[in-house]
């Protein structure tokens, strides 16, 4: 299953049906979980652990060392889990030591072409990054959230679950979950209807939401003010505790 062309290091755990490619490089560290393929002419630098089933395209860079100033070469780590689908070009980078030390990737993650994950960063799961949407260092982005292409995500930011960006929206706030922001910068624009509805929400959850979204930025609140407002609206629709977390959570401020 391994290719005679490619380069795979002894140290390398990889399991038995693995597939890779020609002119694919595994370097020291890295352990590869059973049903993923490796296509031709990646890169796989470790520490870096990835799980089942998972897809890499070619010419993707996976585990590299960090281009931030303050990595000095320590052994930090990339972990990703089971069923990524990790497209053409794409870059990844392990963690510093400043840091978490490691970048975690979830599950069912789809990366299109030439999509960058930077350091220290943690995917949740069921995400999608869009053609060439990229995420600096320390950036934490929900399940289920959907970076369009050109998506530019600042340092620190912290993107919620379930929200949305628009083609070329540039983030330097956080996005709290279920919102829909586009624009340079990102200014929200309303929630994420139809991601909820793909995702079996029901319409009275989506109406609830759209209510709590109208708390945050229709009422003139400062988000202090809104939190206590939402909190008492997710004792009765649990689903608005998402909103509510993401605001609690934020350290740069949200989009307005």
């Amino acid at each position: 299953m391994i290719d005679s062309r490619a380069i795979v290091d002894p140290s390398a755990i990889i399991a038995d049906d693995v597939e890779i490619g020609p002119w694919t490089i595994i370097g020291a560290d890295v352990e590869i979980g059973s049903g993923t393929v490796v296509a031709s002419h990646v890169v796989i630098k470790g520490p870096t652990k990835i799980g089942a089933n998972n897809k890499i395209f070619q010419f993707s860079s996976v585990g590299e060392d960090t281009p931030d100033l303050k990595y000095q070469g320590e052994p930090t780590r990339l972990v990703i889990g089971d069923n990524n689908v990790i497209r053409e070009g794409v870059t990844i980078h392990r963690g510093t030591v400043q840091d978490r030390g490691e970048t975690i990737i979830g599950d069912n993650n789809l990366l299109m072409a030439y999509a960058h994950i930077g350091h220290d960063s943690v995917v949740g799961n069921h995400t999608i990054f869009v053609n060439n949407s990229a995420i600096a260092g320390h950036v934490t982005v929900g399940d289920w959230a959907i970076l369009a292409g050109y998506t530019l995500v600042h340092q620190f930011c912290q993107i919620g679950a379930h929200s949305f960006t628009g083609y070329g929206s540039q983030l330097g706030k956080d996005l709290p979950a279920y919102v829909t922001a586009t624009g340079q910068p990102a200014v929200p624009k309303t929630i994420n209807v139809e991601g909820l509805r793909r995702r079996g929400f029901s319409s009275e959850a989506i109406a609830a939401i759209r209510r709590a979204y109208k708390v945050v930025y229709r009422q003139g609140l400062t988000t202090e003010e809104a939190i206590v407002k939402l909190r008492e609206m997710q004792q009765e629709h649990p689903e608005i505790i998402l909103l509510t977390e993401s605001l609690e959570a934020s350290t740069r401020g949200i989009v307005r």
